[in-house]
């Protein structure tokens, strides 16, 4: 079973696209165009699920039309209209890109050289220009920066993020 840790949102579907199957795919990373992964997720009814990629083309910088098998008409694709994509991070290392997305750090576990382990990132706030990691500290939501001078070390296979978080911080 694929769990939400286990993948990045890439974007999202948003209306079919013709009458073949085809979908308009609104993408905030073309990952799926750098590796070899050959399908996409989508959360249908809480389960995370594969679906294959038939074949894609570019329409602009943002926007792709997206074929996956076994979606071959009008209707079977309008049951994908304004669903999220996920891509799977496992494919996400084998990009050519050097920074990974916020999405990326969600479930790794925080922690502080001062204050040791802070609990684990539970979502990514990008809505501003200071991207800001929301970290579950024992039911008490923590907001840290998500900037490269307060990380020290990364832990792919063991899911941690090395911080020196400024003192006085996790205060406010």
């Amino acid at each position: 079973m694929i769990e939400r840790e286990e993948l990045i949102k890439i974007g999202r579907f948003n209306k079919p696209h013709g009458v073949k199957g085809e979908l308009s795919f609104t993408f905030t990373d073309d990952v799926f165009d750098r590796t070899d992964c050959p399908y996409i997720v989508c959360e249908i009814e809480g389960i995370f699920v594969p679906f294959f990629i038939e074949e894609y083309r570019f329409k602009n910088d943002t926007t792709a039309l997206m074929k996956l098998e076994d979606v071959d008409d009008e209707e079977s694709a309008r049951a994908f209209s304004l669903l999220d994509v996920y891509f799977p991070k496992s494919y996400y290392r084998e990009s050519d890109e050097e920074e990974a997305p916020g999405d990326y750090f969600i479930g790794f576990t925080v922690i502080d050289n001062e204050m040791g382990e802070l609990g684990k990132i539970t979502s990514v706030d990008d809505t501003t220009e200071n991207v800001l990691f929301e970290v579950d500290h024992n039911g008490r939501e923590l907001l840290i920066p998500a900037v490269d001078e307060f990380v020290n070390e990364i832990d792919e296979e063991n899911r941690r993020l090395y911080m020196n978080i400024p003192e006085g911080l996790l205060d406010l």
